[in-house]
Parts: C-alpha cells; sequence; structure tokens
C-alpha cells in the first residue's frame, strides 16, 4: 500500500530498500512515492537525511555501537545498515536504576537488533560498581562528574571488548540526547580509546541532519519504551522531586510506550 504520510521534503532520503522481518519499503523516486511491500503489525518507515551514507575512520567497514536506549539507537542503526557498515550493538549501562528498568531497556535494544539483524553483545549488569565509582557525587547535577564518571566507566568497557575482538572502530549513541554535553561524551570516548593502540572512537555528530527529530519518529513507529529520566538512581530522585515541586504523579516503570 501507498504511505500517506511521509515527510517528501527535498532534503530528506528514504532508504532504497530495507527488511524489517517481513516488512519492505521501497522507493520510486521518479513517482516520488512510497510503497510498502509484504504485511505486519505495524509499518515502519525510516527517513533518511543527506548524511544517509556515511564511513568510518581510517576506512573501516565495522563498528561496535555502545547503545544506552532504543530511542537513542534507531537512527543511528539505520543510517550505519543504510551506509553499509557491519555494525554490532553493545550495551552495557550499570548505571540504569532500578533493574525492571534497566532489563526493560535491555530487551527493546535487543528487539530492534534482532530486526535489523544486528548483533546484539549483553555485558554485565555491574551497579554495585557504578555505585562505588559515583559515591559522594549523588547530587552532582547532570553534565557534572558524575555524569563524566558514568561515561567514563561504560565507554571503559565497551573500549576493552572493542580491541579484544578485533575492532578498530566504536561508537555510542549516548551522544544523541540533547540532555547531555556532547563534548563530556567525545572526551570520554577518546579517553578510553587511547587506552588501547589502534583504538579509535568515532565523534560523530549524530545530532546534526535532523538526527534528533528522527529519533523521535523511529521510536514513535517502532512503539519503544519510552523511559522519563536519564537511568540511574539519582536522576530517577531528582526528576521525581520536580514533578512533586509541580503536582505531577511519580515516574511509573514499565508503563509509558511511544
Amino acid at each position: 500500500m501507498i504511505i500517506p504520510d511521509f515527510d517528501h521534503s527535498s532534503s530528506r532520503k528514504i532508504l532504497n530498500w530495507m527488511c524489517l522481518g517481513n516488512l519492505t519499503v521501497q522507493e520510486y523516486r521518479t513517482m516520488n512515492i512510497y510503497v510498502i511491500v509484504g504485511t505486519c503489525n505495524y509499518y515502519f518507515h525510516s527517513l533518511m537525511s543527506e548524511r544517509s551514507i556515511l564511513s568510518l575512520p581510517h576506512d573501516e567497514t565495522r563498528v561496535l555501537l555502545h547503545s544506552c536506549c532504543a530511542p537513542c539507537a534507531g537512527d543511528i542503526l539505520e543510517t550505519l545498515v543504510a551506509s553499509k557498515i557491519e555494525v554490532t550493538l553493545f550495551f552495557y549501562n550499570p548505571n540504569i536504576h532500578p533493574r525492571h528498568e534497566y532489563d526493560i531497556r535491555k530487551e527493546e535494544n535487543k528487539r530492534f537488533a534482532e530486526q535489523l539483524q544486528i548483533p546484539f553483545v549483553d555485558a554485565d549488569y555491574d551497579m554495585e560498581n557504578w555505585f562505588l565509582r559515583t559515591k559522594g557525587l549523588e547530587f552532582d547535577p547532570e553534565r557534572g562528574q558524575r555524569c563524566a564518571i558514568c561515561f567514563d566507566m561504560r565507554f571503559e568497557r565497551t573500549a576493552l571488548y572493542a580491541y579484544e575482538q578485533g575492532f578498530k572502530v566504536f561508537s555510542s549513541t549516548v551522544g544523541v540526547s540533547r540532555w547531555k554535553d556532547m563534548e563530556q561524551v567525545n572526551e570520554s570516548g577518546l579517553q578510553a580509546a587511547s587506552r588501547y593502540p589502534g583504538l579509535t572512537y568515532w565523534t560523530y555528530n549524530w545530532r546534526k541532519g535532523g538526527g534528533s527529530q528522527r529519533m523521535v519518529e523511529i521510536a514513535k513507529h517502532a512503539h519503544f519504551y519510552q523511559q522519563e529520566y536519564c537511568g540511574c538512581a539519582h536522576s530517577l530522585r531528582e526528576i521525581n522531586q520536580k514533578r512533586q515541586r509541580a503536582g505531577r504523579d511519580r515516574v511509573k516503570i514499565g508503563v509509558k510506550y511511544y
């Protein structure tokens, strides 16, 4: 059937083709018509910007991508697939609290990776170590030292796995969020990569070219779980305090979806 609600602006491109299970999206450029072939429970589209075809640093062909959550990973994964880059998803996020929230975010990541036929690496839930490393910074503000230590911890583990498995390039989805300090994220990534010879942290700005907007669009069509706080126990406390002051209900784990 013809999809009536795609954005046909000249600044956007759709993948020439993409298979998600039994769903195939095809493009007929000359007629500017988009067609879905196949049957499924939902339709999924990926609007690509002019940055749709990317190249990795040093002409590498594969990348290890640390992922914080499915919504942040959506546009990035589709862009990498469209660019014919071999990507492996690495999930290591011991900051996420409580465990139920962690499990939901991990399963959403895993579900999307399986749809795209992307390898998914499930690392340890090292929560006790995370609390130990951030001790004394419980009331540090967002984008402060606690966040820097959190990034360091997650990227150190990602870099180690990348080196052990022969990856020359790794990156992360964390920086796509407008709530994060991109320079802070990149600094942690570069520092982690510097520990190992021949390893590069890819500092690509995933926000540019409408990346943040497509992140939301993909999340809605995939019906991803919509987390309502960054992930750690301290961010959950802070958001609940803000809600209480505004007369709103506390965050409910596992309830809200796009």
